[in-house]
């Protein structure tokens, strides 16, 4: 990280933050909008804040020098200020606390987020499909709530749709990162399916996908696909900025669906990249069909 709680290019208590340039190009890198231009600033505020802590936990997990496993719960502690009234030590969570107070968004979810990536220093492999969605739990759904809090929704139902769209964002996510998570030690591909569909773990060091593991990645492309088409009707039960900001997610989703169809299950030559534009080609559908099929 270039960036520390004490100032650029330092330390403070070993707690390591990205500055805010790459901050800003960690989310525009993103497959969905963060926080759609035409949103109102207070709620663009709102939602950087939060995605800037949540990228903060995430990078702590997966690319921080040193102990990780201590740099995260050091992070955690220091989280913990903005609900106990303290003044936190790092930049990012001193600018989550105005969206706390306003929001009251619960210190639950974020403490869920710490939980994943601590997994992640322990856990490199899934044995099952059940097992990686209860993983999901804890590493993505806790986001769509927090985007559920900003604007003030708290419907049962919604949040369950909600659920749905994150489990399948970040499963696509991690069907696009295959080779680069495979560089880090893990493996997010069920062993299960591997084991179905004839894929080795060895088979991910190659430079180019096999047709076994080529037919693997279309398989788990189509379910997250499936996943994410049963959560969006959550388009159609929220209104106003909500409407949009949602839409928006669910059009990344759906974009980087696109880009594993294309990509024929070659996830290892290269990344399947999102295109900006078919996330605008799916947004406005989105919103005139309130995610319905």
């Amino acid at each position: 990280m270039a960036q520390s709680m004490g100032g650029p290019g330092g330390s403070e208590g070993g707690l390591i933050t990205a500055g805010d340039a790459q901050l800003r190009a960690k989310e525009r890198a993103e497959n969905f909008p963060v926080a759609l231009r035409v949103l109102p600033r207070r709620v663009r505020r709102h939602l950087v804040a939060i995605y800037d802590v949540v990228r903060v936990i995430d990078d702590l997990g997966d690319e921080a020098a040193g102990d990780r496993t201590a740099q995260l719960e050091a992070f955690a502690a220091d989280l913990a200020r903005v609900w106990a009234g303290g003044t936190p030590r790092a930049e990012v969570l001193r600018r989550l606390v105005p969206t706390v107070r306003t929001t009251g968004l619960p210190r639950e979810l974020f403490d869920r987020m710490v939980a994943a990536n601590l997994q992640d220093q322990r856990v490199s492999e899934y044995a099952t499909y059940h097992e990686l969605l209860e993983y999901c739990t804890l590493s993505a759904n806790p986001v769509g709530r927090m985007v559920l809090c900003v604007f003030g929704v708290n419907s049962p139902t919604a949040g369950e749709l909600s659920d749905r769209v994150c489990t399948a964002l970040q499963l696509v996510e991690h069907w696009q990162d295959v080779a680069e998570d495979r560089r880090r030690g893990r493996v997010y591909l069920p062993k299960e399916d591997m084991a179905q569909y004839g894929v080795s773990p060895s088979d991910l060091d190659g430079a180019a996908a096999t047709p076994a593991l080529r037919r693997l990645m279309a398989f788990q492309t189509e379910r997250a696909a499936r996943l994410l088409d049963s959560g969006a009707p959550l388009v159609g039960m929220v209104h106003g900025w909500a409407r949009l900001a949602i839409a928006g997610y669910v059009a990344g989703g759906r974009a980087a669906v696109d880009a594993l169809r294309r990509c024929g299950g070659e996830v290892l030559a290269a990344t399947p990249r999102t295109r900006k534009r078919d996330v605008l080609r799916h947004l406005p559908r989105l919103l005139l069909t309130g995610g319905r099929a």
